[in-house]
């Protein structure tokens, strides 16, 4: 992913040797990059997948480009992280997943960096629709997925499923 940036925020790719170094600790990935990362960052729901990122992109390094830290722009803190999960598949499809430490939530990060990663993906070649994911009681989510322009095309006992709309994507992208 090329460096994105937004009003507030900075979105860089987060390379496979980030990941281990951050896996070894935040003070080992400062050593390595100009930002600052809060000693509770990651957090564990997302560190959970650091051995599977480490697998997959060390097969394939073509898939790292679609990983992301979103890094506060005015105290170049690490502050999150947003990215799609693996490669557009056989459709152009590929699914958006972010998260924001949560001392930074409700400040529009989240969707200020959604924002940013719909409109970067859907102008990558071979990509046709950003698609999402949600629990029914996510509200947050929600509001952050439907003001990055995504919309709600079913929901079952769990989950709301989300996409970019048709006609932003059309046939001939």
């Amino acid at each position: 992913m090329p460096q994105a940036t937004t009003l507030r925020l900075q979105i860089i790719t987060f390379e496979l040797d980030m990941i281990k170094a951050l896996l070894e600790g935040s003070e080992e990935l400062e050593k390595r990059i100009p930002y600052r990362v809060p000693a509770d960052y990651p957090m564990d729901v997302y560190k959970q997948f650091f051995p599977y990122k480490i697998e997959r992109f060390t097969g394939q390094p073509e898939e790292n480009r679609w990983e992301g830290l979103i890094v506060h722009k005015e105290s170049r803190t690490i502050i999150g992280d947003i990215g799609f999960k693996g490669s557009p598949n056989e459709r152009g499809e590929i699914n958006l997943g972010y998260s924001i430490l949560p001392r930074y939530q409700g400040a529009g990060y989240a969707t200020e960096a959604a924002i940013g990663m719909v409109d970067w993906g859907l102008a990558q070649p071979g990509v046709q629709k950003i698609t999402a994911t949600c629990s029914l009681d996510n509200h947050a989510s929600i509001r952050v997925l439907q003001k990055a322009g995504l919309v709600q095309m079913r929901e079952d006992d769990k989950k709301i499923y989300w996409s970019s709309p048709e006609e932003v994507n059309g046939p001939n992208k």
